[in-house]
């Protein structure tokens, strides 16, 4: 099932797949045949570039010193997970294919191709444009901030429901917040056999948490300001 209500403004697909990279705790690498899986050991660099501490007795530090230099010889792969557990819980995926070089004792991976995959479909990603781009300001913060607010305010999470189009709420059992960005907050709306994601839309945009908490207020305000929608109702619905 797509989407349940118009997109509103997000960000861009550089952005995004810069904001994956920032978040991301774990990667797979695929070089010389071989595919390793690496948690909490790579940090990036300004230009997009990824920085990957690896055993200098690994078989991907040796490749990576024996590669051509500058010949595409790697392929780097991270996953944007939900925070919160909900359906299909895979956002993204992003891929970066290119180079490795030594400095130090750490490898420079240098990306010469770059796609993110997301429900909506593949992108390629011009080279220029990623290594403009920069991380949404939320990202790093999106886990913590959306398990706090499952967590500790469902209350909130139901009253956001009443900026949703009620056909979109035809039918649901669960409502859970899936993304949070500078533009805005993403829901997702589940039914027994499908699921569906709704875009509720910050007046500006947040820079910061401080902006976030702002932003956030000011939808629920908004919220209570809508016709309340009998979820208790729709759910029953969908259970019969």
């Amino acid at each position: 099932m797509g989407d349940t209500q118009d997109w509103a403004a997000g960000p861009g697909a550089a952005e995004r797949a810069r904001s994956v990279l920032a978040a991301a705790w774990s990667c797979a690498v695929t070089a010389d045949g071989a595919r390793e899986e690496y948690v909490g050991a790579h940090t990036v660099t300004g230009d997009g570039g990824v920085l990957l501490d690896v055993p200098e007795d690994s078989a991907l530090f040796a490749a990576a010193l024996c590669a051509p230099r500058g010949e595409p010889t790697a392929v780097l792969e991270f996953a944007d997970v939900a925070p919160v557990p909900v359906r299909q819980r895979i956002r993204a995926r992003l891929w970066l294919a290119g180079w490795f070089s030594q400095r130090g004792a750490r490898l420079l991976f240098t990306p010469t191709r770059v796609v993110l995959r997301r429900p909506s479909g593949a992108v390629l990603i011009e080279l220029e444009e990623y290594a403009a781009a920069r991380p949404d300001p939320l990202a790093t913060a999106e886990a913590q901030l959306l398990t706090h607010l499952a967590d500790s305010h469902p209350d909130a999470v139901e009253r956001l429901t009443r900026l949703v189009r009620p056909e979109s709420l035809h039918a649901v059992t669960r409502v859970a917040p899936l993304a949070v960005d500078r533009h805005g907050l993403t829901l997702r709306i589940e039914r027994t056999r499908a699921h569906g994601d709704v875009r509720l839309a910050f007046h500006t945009p947040a820079d910061d948490v401080s902006q976030l908490t702002e932003r956030m207020h000011a939808l629920l305000t908004q919220a209570a300001a809508a016709c309340p929608r009998a979820l208790q109702r729709h759910r029953a619905d969908g259970d019969r």
